[in-house]
């Protein structure tokens, strides 16, 4: 049972491309790994731009 965690900023999709990259993780995991739909969780995780960093910075710097 694969569980994939997506971690993406708060205002960075629409509820249409979130489905589609649930749709899509779900995708390479049956082709690469023959792994069932059915038992593929697919969780994205909607930060906050001041939780979020790069580069040693906050991006909301």
């Amino acid at each position: 049972m694969p569980i994939v965690n997506i971690k993406i900023t708060r205002e960075g999709a629409t509820p249409e491309q979130k489905a589609a990259l649930i749709q899509g993780v779900t995708d390479v995991l049956v082709k690469v790994l023959n792994k069932s739909p059915a038992a593929t969780f697919v969780v994205i995780d909607e930060v906050d731009l001041e939780n979020w960093g790069v580069g040693g910075l906050p991006l909301d710097a």
